[in-house]
């Protein structure tokens, strides 16, 4: 299914110069423009969660608005995640539930990058909400509300300690079948940061709370997967299209387990710019299967609309 989005301001700039380089004719080859693209970029494998729990409104997420310095997706709202560290990357991280060659399956990816993007998920959830989904057995989690918690947090922030290292030191086991597989976004050809991201969705565990912890966000909250997009139809809150395509989806389930297990077949969906062969206007177009996957655009990036 085509879906358009609107271009939003932050990236409206690099759209147009985007377009114009590709649809510049030969003979205007000695033409400085006003702008110019940044050449493309490797997008960076990246990981993020939606985090559920049960509201009277049905399944309600924990939203972060992204801070105005932020040089990514500034005052967006989005769900806890970011960037793959090298570190994610441990050949043996202590581990419960499904394995990583299942999750390999899942993902569609190798064994050794299916186990980063789930350390990277769990590791971004704990610096970005303080939910750590891990335990010291396969049907526990962990009580995190002792103040030691928050110096391991920032340590992992901070880069001085790796998950699985906190992990083996806390004698404590990655909980992976705490989270479900949902989707895989790639952020467009033109945009001059590119994150290569896969979605999961995951259940606050009982006796863990979700908190704004500062750093990269000034705001967050609890918010009905309905709500939240109504308030980005009233202009309240900022979108991106991953981040709304999957609010819209978890929006029509009843509660957070018809979530957890709805059947996924994930793939790389890569939007693309669409604008017509007269006029102006650019949209973002992205082709959607409706079970986390779609297909791709055109390798150019852009598709002229007769």
């Amino acid at each position: 299914m085509l879906r358009d989005f609107p271009l939003a301001d932050r990236v409206a700039q690099h759209a147009t110069c985007f377009c114009n380089d590709l649809e510049a004719e030969p003979a205007d080859a000695g033409v400085v423009r006003p702008f110019r693209r940044v050449p493309t970029v490797e997008p960076r494998p990246a990981s993020t969660v939606a985090l559920l729990r049960d509201g009277a409104d049905g399944p309600e997420t924990f939203l972060l608005r992204r801070a105005a310095s932020m040089a990514f997706a500034a005052r967006m709202h989005v769900f806890p995640g970011g960037g793959l560290d090298p570190r994610d990357l441990d050949v043996d991280p202590p581990w419960a539930g499904p394995s990583p060659s299942s999750w390999a399956e899942a993902l569609a990816v190798d064994e050794a990058r299916a186990a980063g993007l789930l350390c990277a998920a769990v590791r971004e959830l704990f610096e970005e909400s303080g939910v750590l989904l891990a335990g010291p057995d396969s049907s526990t989690v962990v009580d995190v509300t002792d103040q030691s918690w928050e110096r391991d947090r920032q340590a992992l922030l901070d880069r001085t300690v790796a998950l699985s290292e906190l992990l083996r030191r806390r004698g404590l086991l990655l909980r992976s079948d705490l989270l479900r597989p949902w989707a895989h976004w790639c952020t467009p050809v033109f945009e001059p940061r590119r994150y290569d991201t896969w979605f999961f969705v995951a259940v606050l565990p009982e006796g863990q709370q979700a908190r704004h912890v500062g750093g990269e966000s000034d705001h967050t909250e609890w918010v009905p997967a309905g709500a939240a997009l109504a308030q980005a139809d009233r202009g309240e809150v900022a979108l991106m299209p991953p981040t709304q395509v999957t609010l819209e989806e978890i929006a029509t389930f009843p509660d957070v387990a018809s979530v957890l297990s709805s059947p996924r077949r994930v793939a790389r969906v890569l939007p693309w710019l669409a604008r017509p062969r007269s006029g102006d206007e650019v949209v973002i177009r992205v082709d959607l299967d409706g079970r986390g996957g779609g297909r791709p655009g055109p390798a150019s990036g852009l598709e002229v609309l007769a």
